[in-house]
């Protein structure tokens, strides 16, 4: 087993530092559990690595563009099937082909038949394909966190202490350059670590997951969320066993069926849906910019200075991404994404940001899940309005607006919430582009009957690139 170290990895881009530590530390592991069976190269770049290897080499396929055409320009290369994924490249396309629209509820319903998931011969379990009216309850009133079991945490060993020593010596010399804080790891890097971890959320947290799936809680970063897509995205669980285990744990009355088809869409459905779109609408896919959004990130966001912040749903989301380079699913598309997609941010830029703070970040995670997904960039490809949403929505799905020095209810003067009056602005913006789209009259003609519409917009203007 060939095993390549590449430091220019870290040259090229300023990665968190926990993502570091994570994949370092999940590599080094693997090569210690192969013994004499591995070769591990420690070398600037693959290229070097490779010129040390006689002989032909089988590779699963890369997860991305450039790795891809790189090993494929490789002679004595034999590129496999990609592994870590339920559906084959070649099932999506027959999928698509027969598809009018890229519907993601189509294509996990489709799966959810060839898999025998939560099926009842040819019908889903309880007459129901989706549960997802059910799972968006907003957080219980007057708790700092769910009452459930917590989830699983790795104890760290001598390979994580080197890991860390040769980050810090990197830095030192100054060949790398991190952003976020570092801090004890807390994600699996080994498969029985990872069989623990899956374990834990299996016996403690799947019964809760489904009702608060699309809630935040100040206090509770973790909600009942499984905490094991940087896992599975090392390839260290199996997707489809975890959505048959998941399965079993309803059969046997473990788990209600909510929250056991809201996980199971995420794994057969979402997280499959996403990486075959990456490859599906081809390597220019990310450069595109449907709403010509190309302001440029701010500092104080690239830098993760939460401090700087004062609204505080985005001051605490930013610090968890600072300190842990994770936040679950909800503050990612509802916090951080809308936010960017109201001020224009440049949607590639964003692609980035979220690829290297993230601890589960990859292009092909990264890709079709903020230019598709979040900043709607691909003019609807898939989805069939832009995810923005003003303070009214953080309120009720959130204890944020609480003590928030903003209030969601007003969009102009000093107490004007940000996503309140970004909201408005985005509207005003791109409401030519907008008009099209029949899901959006509705917001649009409630923009045209604000009588501060100009004294919104103008103020969200002025403040521009400073931090909220």
């Amino acid at each position: 087993m060939l095993l390549i170290e590449s430091r220019a990895v870290f040259e090229r881009r300023r990665f968190h530092r926990r993502k570091a530590h994570l994949v370092l530390s999940a590599l080094r592991h693997r090569a210690a559990e192969l013994g004499e069976q591995a070769l591990f190269l420690q070398t600037r770049t693959y290229r070097q690595a490779l010129d040390q290897v006689d002989g032909p080499i089988s590779v699963c396929q890369p997860t991305t563009w450039a790795a891809d055409r790189f090993v494929r320009s490789l002679p004595e290369v034999e590129v496999l099937p990609p592994r870590g994924f339920c559906t084959g490249r070649d099932e999506f396309e027959k999928w698509a082909g027969r598809s009018r629209h890229l519907l993601l509820e189509n294509f996990y319903r489709d799966a959810r038949r060839r898999f025998d998931l939560l099926m009842h011969g040819d019908q889903p379990a309880a007459g129901r394909w989706n549960f997802d009216a059910d799972n968006r309850e907003p957080p219980p009133k007057n708790v700092a966190a769910l009452p459930i079991p917590a989830p699983w945490q790795p104890e760290e060993d001598e390979i994580d202490e080197q890991v860390r020593a040769d980050l810090d010596r990197w830095e030192r010399e100054g060949t790398v350059e991190f952003v976020g804080r570092d801090g004890p790891r807390e994600f699996a890097v080994t498969a029985t670590e990872a069989q623990s971890a899956f374990g834990v959320f299996l016996r403690d947290r799947l019964p809760h997951f489904g009702p608060h799936e699309d809630a935040m809680l100040s206090g509770d970063r973790f909600l009942a969320h499984s905490l094991l897509s940087a896992t599975m995205n090392l390839g260290l669980l199996d997707p489809l066993d975890c959505a048959y285990a998941a399965e079993d744990a309803y059969r046997s009355g473990d788990a209600p069926l909510a929250s056991v088809e809201g996980y199971i869409r995420q794994l057969i459905g979402w997280r499959d849906y996403i990486w075959h779109v990456y490859w599906h609408f081809g390597s220019d896919y990310r450069r595109r910019n449907a709403l010509q959004a190309n302001a440029g990130l701010p500092d104080w966001f690239t830098n993760l200075d939460a401090d700087a912040v004062d609204a505080r749903c985005l001051k605490d989301v930013l610090g968890q991404v600072r300190d842990h380079g994770w936040v679950h699913h909800i503050p990612r598309l509802m916090v951080l994404s809308n936010y960017a997609l109201q001020r224009g941010w440049d949607p590639a830029a964003m692609t980035d940001w979220f690829h290297r703070c993230f601890v589960d970040g990859y292009d092909w995670v990264m890709v079709a899940n903020v230019v598709g997904m979040s900043q709607h960039a691909d003019g609807g490809l898939m989805a069939t309005k832009p995810y923005a949403a003003g303070g009214a929505y953080i309120n009720r799905m959130s204890d944020y607006c609480g003590q928030c020095p903003y209030h969601p209810g007003e969009r102009v003067g000093e107490r004007a919430c940000p996503f309140t009056g970004g909201y408005w602005w985005f509207l005003s913006r791109n409401r030519q582009y907008l008009a099209g789209n029949r899901r959006m009259n509705q917001p649009l003609a409630g923009m045209q009957r604000l009588s501060d519409l100009d004294e919104v917009v103008e103020q969200q203007r002025r403040l521009g690139q400073s931090a909220p």
